[in-house]
Parts: structure tokens; sequence; C-alpha cells
């Protein structure tokens, strides 16, 4: 059985009021450059739900990690239960009963579900694991907190929201009744997300404190007891659901009034630019993923495909922009066909990409944010000549995109992993529109990115549009869907099952048809699926 908890490193008499499970006073963090966290407070109460809510950068990570031991407070202290403690370490937050999840899901994915909850707390029989007892004991724990995943699943094999549910419960296997949830709906689809506040209220009934770090206003309105801003490290504002709407937390975490809808005059749509005939795509196993997609864009029109993740979008990107070969089918960019040239001369002819990982696929993570911003033009003049690098070039290059994208960098040599994610995501933005461009293929372009951030880019994408630039967007999200695209292609099943002009479309109607009810006249092929 998991070890019994106990108390970590007492320093002095108790703080909170007894509804109050854990206090923070005066936290600082400082790193070089920033301070992180600027004399921070803040308390859980028990069975609460708290929103830490905040932009990209304003020191909501930084908090957590040193509740969880990962970093050490400058300066302030931690009360639990009443007592103050120091947390040293990880292994002291889990005795305290302090749970995290973090953004990027800490699993092995060869490992079985239950192998990674007990991992590092074995269920042993005398020298040996006891695995029939360990599956037993995580299946009745799924079970309590209603969390229902096969213990003997291997987590490679599990789609996104269950590995997180595989999270959740190796923190309640570790007796956490403070579990906190570092942007825990950053990867996850509008449903994966609806079944995380499902389960988030459950464990609230179980008597489970909740912090729930995020960026996203709609959430923390619908989940939330209570909510605290920060911004620039510091907190702003401590308030409930009831006593604000979206523009007064937006305005609290950028510090000026955000555009929450965007604002965009009616397109007029020029020549084609994009035409994709028929294409077949494959995934990794060679199973068919993208099968028989047609769609042409045209020049200053923005098409978005709506669709849950893993019905081929992430494919269909990949083959379109050179980074996944086609298995049939046509692409044409600007009447010449594409289909199996490498990314180079698509780049070269026009094409843009803002891809779904920024940083598997838009970033290098050890260069610093000058070279990221010439990645795809270092070869080119100004920034070589011949095969020689002209270093001052990339260089008074990155200082004038800083500038004008607003990418918040100590400087163009600091390395870009040292960014937070909206800044990154900056970068790829600033690179990509900063050259000239006929087609840009914006992939998720917002995913995991707060308020303030999402409004520029939205601000961007449409500017493009108005340039006379063909937008292709891509995202799992219907409000950015319906806030940017002039036309919207449903894709389900590897397949574009409508494409609809915006001003006749419905959330209920793309709704339906992301899920697979769709009326039998679209239906290309007889497939089991529910018919309107």
């Amino acid at each position: 059985m998991p070890p019994r908890r106990r108390e970590a490193h007492p320093v002095s008499a108790p703080l909170t009021a007894d509804n109050v499970i854990l206090q923070v006073v005066g936290i600082v963090k400082r790193f070089p450059g920033v301070v992180a966290n600027d004399h921070v407070s803040f308390s859980l109460r028990r069975g609460e739900i708290h929103a830490i809510l905040g932009e990209n950068g304003a020191g909501k990570t930084t908090l957590m990690n040193i509740l969880y031991g990962l970093y050490h407070p400058d300066e302030g202290e931690i009360y639990v239960n009443g007592q103050a403690v120091e947390i040293r370490s990880p292994s002291d937050a889990i005795r305290l009963g302090i749970g995290m999840v973090h953004q990027h899901f800490m699993l092995v994915p060869v490992f079985t579900v239950a192998e990674n909850i007990i991992l590092g707390q074995e269920v042993r029989r005398g020298p040996f694991l006891d695995l029939r007892q360990a599956v037993e004991e995580v299946r009745a724990l799924s079970q309590r907190y209603g969390l229902e995943v096969d213990p003997n699943a291997l987590v490679k094999d599990l789609p996104v929201g269950v590995q997180q549910r595989v999270e959740i419960l190796k923190a309640l296997y570790r007796k956490a009744d403070i579990l906190i949830l570092d942007e825990p709906t950053a990867v996850l689809t509008p449903q994966e997300t609806e079944e995380l506040f499902r389960v988030m209220r459950h464990l609230q009934q179980q008597g489970v404190s909740i912090i729930f770090i995020t960026h996203k206003l709609k959430e923390v309105m619908a989940v939330a007891d209570r909510i605290t801003v920060l911004r620039n490290g510091r907190v702003v504002g401590v308030l409930t659901p009831q006593e604000a709407d979206e523009a007064h937390l937006a305005a609290m975490m950028v510090g000026r009034e955000v555009m929450l809808t965007v604002e965009k005059s009616p397109a007029r749509p020029g020549p084609e630019v994009l035409r994709v005939e028929d294409l077949r795509v494959r995934d990794d196993r060679g199973a068919t993923v993208v099968n028989g997609v047609s769609f042409s864009v045209r020049a200053g029109e923005i098409l978005g495909i709506a669709g849950v993740q893993g019905n081929g979008q992430t494919e269909l990107i990949e083959a379109l922009v050179g980074l996944r070969p086609a298995a049939g089918g046509r692409v044409v960019l600007l009447g010449e066909e594409i289909t199996f040239q490498p990314p180079r001369p698509r780049t070269e002819r026009g094409m843009a990409h803002i891809p779904e990982d920024r940083q598997k696929h838009g970033l290098v993570l050890p260069y610093s944010v000058a070279d990221n911003l010439v990645l795809n033009t270092y070869h080119q003049p100004p920034f070589a000549r011949g095969v020689q690098r002209q270093p001052q070039a990339v260089l008074e290059h990155a200082r004038q995109l800083i500038a004008l994208y607003d990418i918040r960098t100590p400087g163009p040599h600091t390395p870009v992993r040292s960014l937070s994610g909206g800044n990154q995501q900056k970068v790829i933005v600033a690179r990509e529109l900063s050259r000239s461009i006929r087609l840009l293929v914006a992939n998720q372009p917002t995913r995991g990115l707060d308020v303030g951030a999402t409004e520029y880019i939205h601000r961007k994408i449409v500017e493009m549009r108005d340039q006379g630039i063909a937008v292709l967007l891509v995202s799992t999200e219907l409000d950015e869907i319906f806030s940017l695209a002039d036309r919207i292609a449903v894709m389900y099943r590897g397949r574009i099952v409508a494409i609809l002009d915006r001003a006749e479309a419905t959330l209920q109607q793309v709704g339906l048809l992301m899920a697979g009810v769709i009326p039998a006249e679209r239906w290309p092929v007889a497939e089991p699926a529910e018919r309107l």
C-alpha cells in the first residue's frame, strides 16, 4: 500500500483558518533578469476548485512548482493544514498531500497504466513486485473517483484525455488531497475538456481541493469556485465567477481592455492559391487517415477546418507542407503541382506554416531567438553570402522582429526554449509572416496561448487575409473557427464531410458534423454513421 503521509519540516505556528487547507504568504521567486513571483499570497479552501488565471509568463507555473518542491522560494512562507512547512522536493510535497499533474505528462509510454501509477511506490510481496495487487488497487481507486481506466492498458495506446486520468490517479494513489492541474486542457479536445470538468467536480465531492492553472476564461467561469488573477508575477485580484465576466477577467490578466471577438470586414476572395484533389495520406502505422480529401483556398479568404482532434487533420497538414508523403491525390500551389516536393521548395514558392506542435516542428529549442527567426531563410541574402553566414544581418533582423511582433525576450541571443509558450509562438509567427508569402497554413495557432497572445495571433491572421494572402486554418476550437473563418470545412474520419459558408453555419450544425451526425446526401460512401 502507499506509505502513510507525514508532515515535512515544520518551522512555525499555524496561521490559517480551519477551512483553509493551503496558504502561501509573500512568496518571492527571482530568476536572472526577472522576478517571476513578486510577494504572491494565495489560499486554497477545503473542497474548493480555485483557478489561478494569468497570461503566459505571469508566474502561475512558477508558483505551482514552488508548491510542488521543484523550485525553492527566495522569500515567503507556505502553510499546509495551518502548519508552516518547507517543501524542499516533490517527495516533501507528496508527503504533505500535494499532487501535481503537469501540462506535459510524465508517463512511461511502454508501461501499463498500473505500472505508471505505482512507479516509485511499488506494491511488493516480500522481495517481489505484486503486480496483481497493484492492478486491483488501481482499479478500485479509479472506480472510487470516477476515473475509469483499464489498469492493464499500455499508456502509449491511450488517448490524451485518458493519459491525463492516469496522471491524476498517480497523484491520488499517493494520497493527495491537494491536486494541482497545470494547464490541464491545453492538449484536450472540447469533449475531453468537458469530461475533465466532470472529473474535477467529482473529485471535489470526494473532498479533494484543486488548484486549476489556466488562461482560458470560459473554463474558469464554468468550473471555478474562486479565481486568483496574476499579472507580471503579482496578484491583481481574487474574485468569484459571479463577481466578474470574461471581459473583466481578460482586462485584469493583460492590464488593458482585450478584444474577445475578432473584428474583420467581409472577405474579398481572389484567385485560387491552393487546390487539393482526392488527397490520401497514411499515418505512421500505414493506416489511411486522410481519405479522398478535396478543397481549395483562394487569395484573401480564410478556410477553417473544424474537427475533433484525431480525425486526420494532423496528417493532412503534414502532407500539405511536405512533412509526410502523400499516398495519392494532388496538391497544387499557385498552379504548380507540389504533391511530392520537400518542404523547402514549398516555402520558397510562398507557403508559410504555423505548426501544431511549436516545439517539435516550429523551433530548434537550444538555438537563439535570432537563429530561430531565420530557420527557413538562413541560406539566402542578406543572412548568407554563398556559404558564408552573415551574423550581423541575422542579429539586426531579429531585433526588428522582436520589436515589431512584441516578443518578450531578454534579447536576440536568448535560447528560445527559455521563452514562455506565447512568446515562442510569436517567434514562429514573426518568422513565417515577415517574408513574402502567398499561403499561410496555421494549425492550432493559439493552442496553449493566453488571451492576450490569442488576440494578437488572431489579428495577424486577419491582417494576412486582408493583404490578399490565402489562409488555411485548422483548429479544434469552434469559437476560433467561427471567429476567423470565411468558409468552414468539417473533417470527420479522414474526410471533408461538408464545406459551409460561415455566414450560414451554426455552432450546433458544425458540432453535429464534427461528431459524425451527417446528412445522408453529404456522406460520400456508405459507412456507419448517424444520419440527420
